[in-house]
């Protein structure tokens, strides 16, 4: 088992590749998730380079845009992703139908809302899954929850979460992109966060 202190001392100065490579040395049952959300394709990458099998989850909403739909398939088709899609137990369209769709983040339903759509498909995706290791693609600039996090946490079910890309910047990502050509999401839609620079929920709640 990972030591967290002593792997964030060990990799502190570390690229995001080496701490794939030195954390996935260290599992027995790693596991990424994705969204499939802007500059995803970075952490795909990388982590299929390492290891090529790698377990991807995407736990998928339902209220993706066109764009993300398109860039995914890309992706899994490119990458050739080893993917399992795990989705809410109510589809969009009939909590569309039946509640109207989705409520204001101020509003008090909005927490049972994220709680459908994402954090009871994302736990189910983890306990059925059963990884030793979470790979997520994290960074600290986006959120203020973020920057007090490290790239190695406590996860779900005994995981270790790592966050490879946690000190990379928006333009270390552009970066990445273009050096292997790789598609972005120009169009994405988060319906849990409702604001670019709020949490969803899924990280706070570990």
């Amino acid at each position: 088992m990972i030591d967290i202190q002593q792997a964030n001392q060990k990799l502190q100065n570390s690229g995001p590749l080496e701490i794939i490579e030195w954390a996935s040395s260290q599992s027995s049952k790693p596991l990424t998730t994705t969204n499939f959300g802007p500059y995803e394709a970075v952490i795909l990458h990388m982590v299929t380079q390492v290891k090529p099998d790698m377990p991807i989850v995407w736990i998928d909403s339902g209220y993706n845009t066109p764009d993300t739909y398109k860039i995914a398939e890309q992706l899994i088709d490119s990458l050739k992703l080893n993917i399992e899609v795990y989705t809410p137990k109510v589809s969009a369209a009939r909590r569309d139908a039946a509640l109207g769709g989705i409520p204001h983040f101020e509003d008090e339903g909005h927490a049972e809302f994220t709680e459908q759509f994402k954090l009871e498909p994302f736990s189910r995706a983890m306990k059925e899954q059963s990884p030793d290791i979470w790979f997520t693609a994290v960074r600290s600039e986006q959120t203020e929850f973020r920057q007090s996090m490290e790239v190695f946490g406590s996860g779900p079910n005994g995981a270790i979460k790592v966050a490879p890309l946690l000190h990379w910047k928006e333009a270390d990502m552009q970066g990445y992109l273009a050096q292997f050509d790789l598609p972005n999401v120009v169009r994405y839609f988060d319906p849990t966060k409702a604001l670019e620079n709020r949490e969803c929920g899924l990280h706070t709640k570990l």
